[in-house]
């Protein structure tokens, strides 16, 4: 009898325990995946967040070290060079050299482009391209670019030979060879030495380059009227 009746209790007594039990999967479920879901969407959003900021270090640091890089190649070369200097623009306006070096034949103006990665576009393609990892960007040829600040300087000094030179600063690759009068800041050296201008009457190049320093335009105003004229 007393057996017969703990048996009819066994349901009653382990009821509490499943209802317990429902409560607490209940709380898992109800609770769980929305812990989880806001959990993943924190980490993805850091990870956007970490990323973001890593890249815009990394592109600090190579524009940084690519300027120290080509102002050391370019000094090494010649006592006359100008850095990121405002002039008169060929057509009217201002216009920004990154540099300009006086060789034995000629001025080199030069325009740096701090990038990492592959690098591919042909001379007349308006934009080239940048692959860098995962990272994928589109930029103004420079070639074309640089040539409305060449003319520039060729408008202040008319007889004298201004060529117009891209170099690249950062760990370039060109998928394919690339077009005249680009190369990497590795083959600066080799190439000022070696390239020639063409013919020119110029005796006195001190005067050139006094004349081309008395261009530049220093003062603050000017400054703030490139930034507009950008913007």
């Amino acid at each position: 009898m007393l057996i017969r009746f703990v048996a009819a209790c066994l349901p009653l007594i382990a009821l509490p325990a499943l209802a317990a039990e429902s409560t607490v999967a209940t709380g898992i479920t109800n609770v769980g995946p929305a812990a989880f879901i806001f959990t993943i969407a924190g980490a993805l959003l850091l990870t956007l967040v970490f990323r973001s900021t890593a890249n815009h270090v990394v592109a600090y640091c190579t524009r940084w070290l690519g300027t120290l890089r080509i102002r050391r190649a370019l000094r090494k070369r010649s006592p006359n060079v100008l850095h990121d200097c405002i002039l008169p623009g060929a057509y009217g306006g201002l216009t920004r050299i990154d540099h300009a070096i006086l060789t034995a034949g000629g001025i080199l103006c030069i325009q740096t482009k701090h990038y990492n990665g592959i690098v591919f576009g042909d001379a007349d393609e308006a934009q080239w391209n940048n692959v860098d990892g995962t990272a994928r960007r589109r930029f103004l040829n420079p070639l074309i670019q640089n040539e409305g600040r060449t003319r520039a300087v060729q408008k202040i000094l008319p007889d004298v030979p201004v060529a117009n030179l891209v170099v690249f600063t950062g760990k370039v690759e060109f998928p394919t060879p690339p077009p005249a009068n680009v190369i990497r800041i590795g083959q600066l050296d080799s190439y000022i030495a070696k390239f020639i201008f063409g013919p020119s009457r110029i005796k006195d190049w001190d005067a050139v380059w006094l004349s081309l320093q008395s261009a530049v335009l220093k003062d603050e105003a000017s400054r703030k009227d490139l930034q507009a004229q950008i913007a």
